[in-house]
């Protein structure tokens, strides 16, 4: 049986679920129409107001959120309360212009701390563990959710941070660490270095890790599940929710649970914004149910992924399910008239014996024509027949999923640049039009 951090909550019958979202959901609506300039002038635009939000139905009525939305109102103007509310502020990484800033009140990092401790009690943290945190701590919102949420639980943190690696190897051996979390390509860097030192990480106390931030594929998981001989979890969020804690797979590892008392998720078709059909993959849509900071109605998260039908799953808990996201849709890239998600890539990489832990897409305009080349590091040392071989191998297999062959270059291990906290995957370097 998984563990359940707030049983009541966790195995709340639907109807029960869906009276306490509509009731939050009136009540949230009324709360940005009141306080935020932004929403009230959407709703004047559709000519709507909070009274017209009967159900949860309802919400289709309401405007949607994009992250350019919140950029143009950066910092503090999407805030329904005031500064002085709140206590502590988070931004996204802003690697894609201007950081999306959140701050949050009391009862905001309360709200994120109780999600995180579902998530991380489903993933298997007791008070009994030993709890590693390799993620940077500062803006960028990761590292404070899953310390806040170890704290609820009652587990030992170690806040090591992000980065050097031989240190957090040495850290897991010294203190006995049992549970980690992060990134999966940093837990897969952290095997290779372990390995480098000499160390087994099968030796270490590691037994349990829940990862986030980046997609990554079923072989991916079962690579990290192998070398560390640990169970593997994976976790969803992001800042503009509260941060990590939105949704994470129990241990039938066949979905992600998201928080109904705390998100409306719809799953809309990004281009038309309408309702896909039942477990038909589209956006998901968020919209925030008990934030008092930054509430956000139908925010587009740009992640693709399909819900579940609402049914109890196995582990009991009655809250929907998504499957593991594909990708974001400004990830996917176009090239031969083809839609790619580097997760398609990835499922097809890791599957193969031979293949390192490291590659990515390189995308190159070559005589007025797009080029794909996938870079990938080879587990050992090869010589350049069997670099060739491999190289063959890869593009049979690439083909039969994204439909036309790519160029493959299969590089030496450690050939590939590892810098920042999520993995480089695509490479862009077409010409502009």
């Amino acid at each position: 049986m998984d563990n359940l951090f707030n049983l009541k909550i966790e195995k709340l019958p639907r109807t029960k679920i869906k009276e306490l979202q509509l009731k939050q959901l009136k009540k949230t609506v009324k709360l940005v129409y009141d306080n935020v300039p932004f929403y009230k002038k959407k709703f004047q635009e559709l000519k709507i107001k909070p009274d017209d939000i009967k159900t949860l139905e309802d919400v289709q009525k309401l405007p949607v959120t994009t992250k350019d939305d919140l950029r143009d109102n950066a910092p503090f103007n999407m805030m329904a309360t005031s500064l002085d509310n709140c206590i502590e502020l988070h931004a996204s990484s802003g690697t894609t212009g201007i950081p999306v800033t959140v701050c949050y009140t009391p009862n905001d990092i309360e709200v994120w701390s109780e999600v995180m401790a579902r998530c991380l009690s489903m993933s298997g943290l007791t008070k009994k563990d030993v709890f590693q945190n390799p993620i940077p701590y500062g803006t960028f919102t990761g590292a404070f959710g899953f310390h806040y949420g170890a704290h609820k639980i009652g587990a030992l943190v170690i806040p090591s941070g992000m980065g050097q690696s031989e240190r957090q190897i040495k850290l897991m051996d010294y203190y006995g660490t049992t549970f980690i979390s992060g990134v999966a390509s940093y837990a897969m860097r952290l095997s290779q270095v372990a390995l480098d030192m000499k160390i087994d990480p099968k030796k270490l106390k590691v037994r349990n890790g829940l990862f986030g931030a980046e997609t990554f594929s079923p072989g991916l998981k079962k690579r990290i599940m192998d070398i560390w001989e640990m169970d593997v979890h994976d976790i969803y969020g992001l800042t503009e929710m509260c941060g990590p804690g939105v949704s994470t797979d129990c241990d039938q590892h066949n979905g992600l649970h998201l928080w109904e008392d705390h998100f409306l998720v719809e799953c809309l078709d990004p281009v038309t914004l309408e309702p896909v059909g039942p477990e038909e993959e589209g956006e998901i849509v968020i919209t925030t149910l008990t934030k008092e900071g930054m509430p956000l109605l139908r925010y587009r998260t740009r992640d693709i992924a399909k819900l579940y039908d609402e049914k109890i799953c196995e582990c009991g808990r009655t809250h929907i399910k998504h499957t593991p996201v594909k990708g974001r849709s400004d990830d996917m890239v176009i090239i031969h008239g083809t839609n790619i998600y580097p997760g398609q890539i990835e499922s097809v990489l890791m599957k193969n014996k031979d293949v390192g832990n490291n590659w990515r897409m390189v995308l190159k305009t070559v005589d007025d024509v797009d080029m794909l080349t996938v870079e990938v590091e080879s587990k050992n040392q090869l010589s350049q027949v069997e670099s060739m071989d491999l190289e063959e191998i890869l593009k049979t297999d690439i083909k039969s999923v994204i439909v036309f062959t790519p160029r493959v270059t299969v590089l030496p291990p450690k050939s590939i640049p590892q810098e920042g906290l999520k993995a480089k995957r695509v490479i862009d370097e077409r010409k502009k039009v």
